[in-house]
């Protein structure tokens, strides 16, 4: 994963969450699928996972495919709650709702 991994890749990735709004979520294929890596969201998590180092992004607006919360995020329910995300249930956001429409 290394070789393919360069600050361009990450910026690209970062500047596509920075785009996500208040009240919506993305999910790490979603994110792959913009930036043209359709196979890549694992890439899209370990990604996010260093974004602390390259400045502030709202990286708690990113949840799998069916809604589910980061497993080591500890704040990223309540990060979304003060956004305004909706919860079908404790860990699971609802997507129908939230999903970034982009």
């Amino acid at each position: 994963m290394s070789s393919i991994l360069t600050d361009e890749l990450i910026y690209e990735i970062l500047s596509v969450v920075d785009e996500i709004p208040k009240g919506k979520v993305a999910s790490y294929g979603q994110i792959a699928r913009l930036i043209g890596r359709e196979r890549n969201a694992r890439l899209v998590g370990k990604v996010l996972s260093m974004a602390e180092y390259y400045g502030t992004y709202p990286c708690h607006r990113v949840v799998n495919h069916a809604g589910r919360l980061a497993p080591h995020f500890s704040n990223q329910k309540s990060l979304l709650l003060e956004d305004g995300v909706t919860f079908k249930n404790q860990t699971h956001v609802d997507m129908k709702k939230c999903q970034w429409n982009c």
